[in-house]
């Protein structure tokens, strides 16, 4: 396990500590499973992105702070310059830049993701959240499981889905496949 999950562990620990509700109240407050939660928290499993930003909007904490243990301070705009955005590391087939993170108490989060060329030899790994989810394609092919039905998707193609249903994507054709991930 790394270090930043070991931190995002703390700091998800302590926010539920201070609100005093075990983590199988959690788990039922946000429509996870208190199994799969239990392994979030004991760093069993990372935590999925979606299950950070339902976190930190539960907890009324900024997910950037959530994440990096620093706050976002931008109210009115903020700018994420090429190559500037922090990466946030959550499963080893995946990359993920956090686009916003300057940006303070945002209703939604917008990520860069990659998806590793690697993962087109494994099963898609599915997960949920409360809300909804909106894919763009930049570039390669990318394999969409959402509620047990799969969509190919290249450059240009979009995908907008309720992210409680069980989803996940990997990439196709031997490359990497990157895309602009919105999750509200």
């Amino acid at each position: 396990m790394t270090e930043e999950a070991r931190s995002i562990i703390a700091r998800v620990k302590v926010l539920r500590e201070i609100a005093e509700i075990s983590r199988e109240e959690l788990a039922r407050e946000l429509g996870f499973d208190a199994a799969e939660y239990a392994r979030w928290e004991e760093g069993e499993a990372d935590f999925p992105m979606g299950a950070l930003v339902e976190i930190a909007a539960h907890f009324k904490v900024d997910l950037t702070e959530l994440i990096n243990g620093k706050p976002s301070r931008l109210t009115s705009y903020c700018v994420t310059r090429a190559g500037s955005a922090p990466e946030v590391s959550r499963r080893p087939m995946y990359t993920y830049w956090n686009l916003a993170f300057k940006f303070h108490n945002k209703r939604g989060e917008p990520f860069l993701v990659e998806a590793n060329p690697e993962t087109e030899n494994k099963p898609i790994s599915l997960n949920t959240h409360p809300g909804h989810e909106f894919d763009y394609v930049l570039e390669g092919r990318l394999l969409m499981s959402v509620g047990g039905r799969e969509e190919e998707l290249g450059p240009g193609d979009a995908i907008y889905y309720d992210s409680t249903e069980p989803h996940g994507m990997k990439a196709l054709g031997g490359g990497r496949a990157r895309f602009l991930a919105f999750v509200l």
